[in-house]
């Protein structure tokens, strides 16, 4: 009997387009993405002759709302490198990269930018990015992060502004680590964004940011808990990765991003009514077989491909940590206007990535059962030590405690050559023989 949680909405208008043999099929909310994207690297290409301003930042702990405030373009350097890596590209980047002198074991996020960097900058949507009139770093737990902004302050040879945001080590925000990062925004990132932009800092313009801010995330968690059901109507793996793209980069805040997630809510709220599973680049997934929890990042390189094992298989993810790294809304955290700067550093201390191990533990049990999961995949991905450290622990440690079943794959981010297509499936068919073993054990 399939338990329907969130409460069914209208219809979308249009929700569901055909695609054409071959191509990716695309709802209307998808489409309005592209445009807000297209739209926004626009602006991009034209800040040099419209005088706007850009700022390089990260998406783990940025602070969009605040640099909207200040009407100025974020431009998060992890977006391009996934795209890079979704459009066949950052192969040569890091090919060029390493010729340089970068290793191997270098996080390929960072060597396909800098080998963007060094090809002309050239952004997602074939247009060249601005130079960044100041390098914004919010350390999220991510050490990569501060010798990625290293690297790029030589080359750019422009201003670094840092926001030192304190490891969440025992699971919990007190308020010396929250009155210490607002002591920095108060002290060092207002300043450093007063000086490049030109303006005074307005607090009621930032209010109204996350106002809008918190509106997009409530329809955002009502997405991503609507995977409660059975079937789950979304993919909160692999179709998640787009639907937290706007609120994660450069929009939350924006009335675009408002715009953005009520249609989604819609449209799958209307999947929800249909009683019908997630839509795929290659159609529906029509019978859901298995229910898996995923820990860690995508590949990007073989995105689609990758993908296609899990619905070849009928197996949908219900619940993931990567969706979580740019803010773990469906524990409750929304944006508060009324708080506006100490609210920011609560998000800032709540990203995925700035949690401790035992605290991500815990999440990963409380997502296997809140969605009645058959298990959990861990794709570790070797040049993210953000995530891959500690994950043969995670596997252990959640398997004693849920008694569901764990499953590894190893890939890369942005590398293609370390994304091997036969060893992932056979491991994929193998986990999914397991559980299907399993069910039969405890039903004889």
């Amino acid at each position: 009997m399939s338990r329907v949680e969130p409460t069914p909405e209208p219809a979308p208008r249009g929700a569901h387009a055909a695609a054409a043999p071959g191509e990716a099929q695309k709802d209307s909310s998808q489409r309005r993405q592209k445009e807000m994207i297209a739209r926004h690297y626009d602006r991009l290409a034209a800040a040099p002759e419209t005088g706007e301003k850009s700022v390089y930042t990260f998406v783990p702990g940025n602070l969009t709302e605040l640099l909207r405030s200040f009407d100025l373009l974020p431009v998060l350097p992890e977006i391009n490198a996934l795209q890079s890596g979704m459009r066949g590209k950052s192969a040569d980047y890091i090919a060029l990269a390493e010729k340089q002198g970068h290793s191997e074991d270098v996080c390929t996020y960072v060597k396909s930018d800098i080998g963007m960097l060094e090809s002309g900058n050239v952004g997602p949507t074939g247009q060249r990015l601005p130079l960044p009139d100041l390098l914004l770093l919010s350390y999220t737990g991510c050490f990569t992060f501060l010798k990625w902004f290293e690297l790029l302050r030589e080359k750019y040879r422009c201003p670094v502004a840092m926001l030192h945001v304190p490891y969440q080590a025992e699971g919990k925000i007190t308020p010396a680590m929250r009155g210490y990062v607002v002591d920095q925004l108060r002290g060092e990132v207002i300043p450093a964004l007063e000086r490049i932009s030109g303006r005074r800092y307005d607090e009621d313009r930032l209010r109204e940011q996350l106002r809008r801010s918190a509106q997009a995330e409530d329809d955002l968690v009502w997405v991503l808990q609507s995977a409660r059901n059975v079937p789950s109507p979304i993919d909160a793996f692999f179709g998640a990765v787009y639907y937290v793209g706007p609120i994660f980069s450069a929009f939350r805040g924006t009335e675009d991003a408002v715009a953005y997630y009520r249609e989604l809510r819609a449209e799958v709220a209307e999947r929800l009514r249909a009683g019908k599973g997630p839509v795929t680049p290659d159609g529906e997934v029509e019978r859901e077989r298995y229910r898996v929890v995923v820990e860690g990042p995508p590949n990007w390189t073989s995105f689609r491909q990758f993908w296609k094992m899990f619905a070849d298989e009928g197996a949908v993810a219900v619940a993931s940590t990567y969706t979580k790294v740019g803010g773990v809304y469906d524990l409750g955290f929304r944006h508060d206007p009324e708080r506006p700067l100490e609210t920011l550093a609560d998000y800032c201390l709540g990203c995925y990535t700035n949690l401790g191990l035992p605290t991500r533990i815990e999440l990963l049990v409380r997502y296997l059962d809140e969605y009645r999961a058959d298990g959990f995949l861990i794709n570790s991905v070797k040049s993210c030590n953000s995530f891959s450290a500690g994950q043969l622990h995670i596997l252990r440690e959640v398997e004693k405690r849920s008694g569901k079943p764990g499953g590894f794959v190893e890939s890369d981010l942005v590398d293609p050559r370390y994304f091997s297509a036969a060893n992932i499936k056979n491991r994929l068919e193998s986990y999914f023989q397991m559980l299907e073993q399993k069910r039969l054990g405890a039903t004889a």
